[in-house]
């Protein structure tokens, strides 16, 4: 009998084990959330003392002074407990019971710090969140204890060095949130609790929405006069009174006798200091808010540049109090600064732009790369239109860095929460609210009207406010329903004829209408390049023009991005005549690309050598990734990997085999669905019903393919033409397998990033799948879409693939071998990320102008994940801090040289004068590698429109501007 028990016994533990690992759905979650928030306990299971020796006992009965102490608190229920372990959430933590290394989970980009800062945040804006039952049991969480732990955490992590200066803005953030001297985040209780009124009360959201944007000392007057114009409901008094004692504890002026008392405890001797007293002393009976907040400022940057000449964990945690609260102070402050000028205004960007510094929003390095710029034009009495526009540029910059910093430390954790608690989604928002950021980018759109107006480049997007953020990237126009998208895009189905609106597109973005983004993002990513080539719309626009615009989703809208960078945005109403005739038919009619076949070579079975092909061989054996490569190799031989191409003849060759349930090859069954949409077009049948026809087709033969047989012929050439090629057999070398087809590059259409690239593949097997993979990559719904507008024989689409060896570089990136914004010939834009793969897949990268005597930041990196290829096939996952540059200067001078020489070696295969280039390469200790070369192709036709031309407006850019005008 038991012999046939113990069997089961196993099973059924084993499927225990299995059952507790397994992932919670987010249904799951929410349901486990809801419980929670009704439970008087909460999260939490019952109050127990913990005692040092890891024991535990009951309420009643402490932990003896014999084995060490210990603390009381709840303890968690089972289902929290296993949340941790199946789905990495951690819900209300009580941080004493944790050990440092534990809660500050470095190894895990911080995550269960920044969760304890998410779980805060919903608990100011949602009644305790989770806790809202329970956050009347008594006991549960000990503040004295949570202070006492968070004070010895910071003092530990504060002593390394490396810490504070790789996670300075995450440090600052985390001493909001974490308990360790009685302080609370009182900006934050400010705006959660004005938004819980107004959730209540919709008659508030007017003034809630003033606390929240335009913070001044005069909104608790508002609040008051709102209480005694208006019957408040019994039960929001209370939180009537709440928020009008933190609005007076927000607006309170410093403090500078608590200051004194607090400098005390620092080192006298030190210089920050002795700054720092000085600056209490010349401030304490006099100031006024220009003069002081730019001493606060400097004060700020002053404590992060030498907080690591204080030397204790202690003083180092001090200090970073006392910045916080300085902050604090500015914050207030800055409000009262009132600029009438355009000299003052400017002013106080440099100020803000000093202070954004300071408190970690930019980089140092980040900040000394614009503070040159900016300080060499303010202090001129005389500006150029041109020097505006270009001070304009850079001031929009740091705001945008500033607001990137803030989601490049939460985003990934603000996503994870957001699927089961959409409130989630409001915590950077908050964040950029609480920071200089909000005073700065108000002071920079203040000052973008005022160069808008003398620049005569008016937008006109709907009726929205602060229209001066948003800003032309690509020129062309499109109509279409307005889709405003507010968060993750990554689940939205675009559809081809819409216009859409994302705060950030994803990667592989379908062809669209047209496009706003907030924030420019990557100028050089596939998504930018292939709307500028096909004249597609583009703006960058800020988070509340964004916001602004949601009331309009859904609507028809007539879209314009001048040559000048102006932008159109209104409803199909109020759309002119003229605008209404760019969409007639004839109009309309684009230019229509036949794919060239007449050279080409599908003779040629054989794989070959990337050494035996140049530029001359695009489009005839292979596509121009191999062909351009080959000619590279010539020129650069230690800078260009080794190479073999599987040409066009071989995929051909192997489309003329039968094709499963079809009764017709695979090449007949291509033929016969283009054959057949075009029988349905002139059949009058709707466009979306031949588009649809062709999808499904194509569908069944993307999958056909990648299960196709390869011939034995083939396989053997392979594995002959690896060992030659590499050096070591198929299997025992990692390499990139890159879709090359014919009809990439051509002069009217570029097709970046249209098809597969397979990254670091190792294993024979995966090789030879990958291959098919590669080759049905052309008929993907994306890539179809993307150029089925375009050519006119879409059927002669031919994929070679390029394969080379991963070469683990430690950043990659693109450059184009022109000034992309500027248009200027001679200059280059460079754009790079950490590890592989950079910039192509539109990551927050560090973007340059190069010229040929200077560079000039147009971008840093925002991106805190990226992948490196280990030798054992794959990739690898790593996170990244910001403190340092991508390029370095060696590195600037060999993109230098290099541009210089494809430029005078490649003119010759080009058929046009200044073709510009599309270069992919990469830095392995700080050796160049280069991976891919093409053609930039840019949409002259949308250059060349003459109602582009019509609405671009005429700027006098010599033009002088006295910086002592009137804003």
């Amino acid at each position: 009998m038991l012999k046939n028990i113990l069997p089961l016994l196993i099973l059924l533990f084993v499927f225990n084990i299995k059952t507790e690992a397994q992932e919670l759905s987010v249904k799951q979650i929410k349901n486990l959330i809801e419980s929670f928030k009704k439970d008087p306990r909460g999260p939490y299971n019952r109050i127990k003392w913990f005692c040092d020796d890891g024991s535990e006992r009951e309420p009643r009965d402490p932990c003896p002074d014999s084995i060490g102490g210990g603390i009381q608190h709840a303890s968690f229920k089972p289902s929290v407990i296993s949340l941790r372990k199946t789905n990495q959430l951690y819900f209300s933590d009580i941080i004493a019971s944790l050990k440092e290394k534990e809660f500050l989970d470095e190894s895990n980009n911080y995550n269960r710090l920044k969760q304890y800062q998410i779980n805060k945040y919903l608990a100011s804006v949602n009644d305790g969140w989770i806790l809202q039952k329970a956050q009347y049991y008594r006991g549960a969480v000990q503040s004295e204890d949570e202070e006492t732990w968070g004070k010895e955490f910071f003092e530990s992590v504060l002593k390394n060095d490396y810490f504070i200066s790789n996670n300075f803005y995450l440090i600052r953030q985390a001493l909001k949130d974490v308990p360790h001297n009685g302080d609370d985040n009182v900006a934050q209780l400010m705006r959660s609790q004005s938004k819980t009124i107004s959730e209540d009360m919709k008659a508030f959201m007017d003034i809630r929405i003033k606390i929240h944007g335009q913070p001044e000392i005069t909104d608790i007057m508002l609040v008051k006069n709102f209480i005694a114009q208006n019957k408040i409901p019994e039960h929001l008094k209370k939180d009537f009174d709440a928020l009008i004692e933190t609005m007076y504890k927000f607006y309170s002026p410093i403090d500078f006798n608590r200051l004194e008392k607090e400098l005390q405890k620092l080192p006298a001797s030190n210089s920050t200091t002795k700054k720092i007293n000085a600056f209490i002393v010349s401030n304490k009976n006099d100031k006024t808010s220009a003069s002081f907040v730019s001493e606060l400022a400097n004060i700020l940057s002053e404590i992060r540049h030498n907080i690591l000449s204080y030397k204790s964990g202690k003083d180092r945690l001090q200090l970073l109090d006392l910045s916080n609260q300085l902050e604090h102070t500015l914050l207030t402050e800055t409000q009262n600064w009132e600029t009438e000028t355009i000299g003052e205004t400017l002013d106080k960007i440099s100020v803000l732009s000093c202070a954004a510094m300071g408190t970690g929003l930019i980089e140092n390095w980040e900040y000394n790369a614009i503070e040159t710029s900016i300080n060499n034009k303010i202090t001129k009495s005389n500006l150029t239109v041109n020097e505006l526009n270009e001070l304009l540029t850079t001031s929009r910059s740091i705001v945008e860095w500033s607001a990137s910093m803030v989601k490049a430390n939460y985003q990934e954790i603000v996503d994870k929460y957001t699927v089961f608690e959409p409130l989630s989604y409001s915590f950077i928002d908050d964040r950029v609210r609480s920071s200089i950021a909000l005073s700065l980018g108000e002071a920079v759109s203040d000052f973008g009207a005022f160069v808008s107006k003398t620049s005569n480049i008016n937008n006109d997007v709907m009726n929205i406010e602060n229209q001066s953020a948003i800003r032309g990237l690509n020129p062309g126009y499109a109509f279409g329903e307005l889709v405003v998208v507010d968060g993750n895009p990554d689940n939205i189905e675009v559809n081809t004829n819409n216009i859409y609106i994302f705060e950030k597109p994803p990667h592989d973005l379908k062809p669209v209408a047209g496009i706003m983004t907030v924030s420019e993002g990557n100028l050089v990513s596939h998504v930018q390049l292939l709307a500028r080539n096909l004249g597609i719309p583009n703006a960058a626009l800020s988070y509340n023009n964004l916001k602004a615009m949601k009331k309009y989703n859904g609507e028809k809208v007539f879209y314009a991005v001048s040559n000048k960078g102006n932008v159109i945005l209104k409803s199909e109403d109020d759309m002119s005549s003229t605008e209404k005739e760019l969409f007639s038919k004839n109009e309309r009619s684009k230019n229509v690309i036949a794919v060239p076949v007449d050279q080409i070579r599908l003779d040629v079975s054989k794989v070959i050598n990337m050494r035996e092909v140049d530029a001359n061989d695009s489009g005839k054996l292979c596509g121009p990734k191999a062909a351009n490569l080959g000619e590279l190799k010539k020129l650069f031989p230690e800078q260009v990997v080794e190479g073999i191409i599987i040409p066009f003849g071989i995929f051909r060759a192997h489309m003329n085999q039968q094709m499963p349930n079809q009764n017709k090859t695979y090449w007949q069954y291509l033929n016969a669905t283009f054959n057949t949409a075009n029988e349905m077009r002139a059949a009058n049948k709707a466009e979306h019903e031949v588009e649809d026809y062709q999808l499904k087709a194509l569908d069944i033969l993307h999958k056909a393919i990648i299960n196709m047989p390869l011939e034995t012929s083939f396989i053997n050439d392979i594995k002959v033409s690896f060992k030659n090629a590499f050096g070591n057999s198929i299997g025992n070398v990692p390499v990139f397998l890159r879709s090359d087809t014919n009809m990439e590059d051509l002069k009217e259409f570029t097709g970046a990033g249209l098809n597969l690239t397979l990254f670091n593949i190792k294993a024979e097997d995966e090789i030879v799948k990958g291959i098919k993979r590669v080759w049905a990559s052309a008929y993907t719904e994306r890539s179809f879409k993307w150029r089925q507008k375009y050519l006119s024989n879409p059927e002669n689409v031919f994929p070679s693939i390029l394969i080379i060896p991963s070469v683990d570089v430690d950043y990659s990136g693109v450059m184009i071998t022109k000034g992309i914004n500027s248009g200027n010939e001679d200059d280059l834009t460079v754009a790079f990320s950490r590890g592989a793969g950079g910039a192509v897949d539109g990551q927050s990268a560090e973007t340059r102008l190069i010229t040929e005597d200077n560079n000039v930041l147009l971008a840093p990196a925002r991106q805190s994940d990226y992948i490196r290829l280990p030798d054992y096939g794959g990739t690898k996952k790593y996170t990244t801090t910001f403190e340092t540059p991508i390029l370095n200067t060696k590195n600037i001078e060999d993109i230098r040289a290099l541009a210089s020489k494809i430029r005078k070696t490649m003119e010759k295969h080009s058929q046009a004068s200044n073709q510009a280039y599309d270069v992919e390469f990469g830095f392995k200790d700080n050796k160049l590698w280069l991976f891919q070369i093409r053609p930039f192709v840019e949409n002259k036709q949308a250059k060349s429109s003459e109602y582009l031309s019509s609405i671009s407006p005429k700027i006098e850019e010599g033009k002088l501007i006295n910086l002592s005008e009137k804003l």
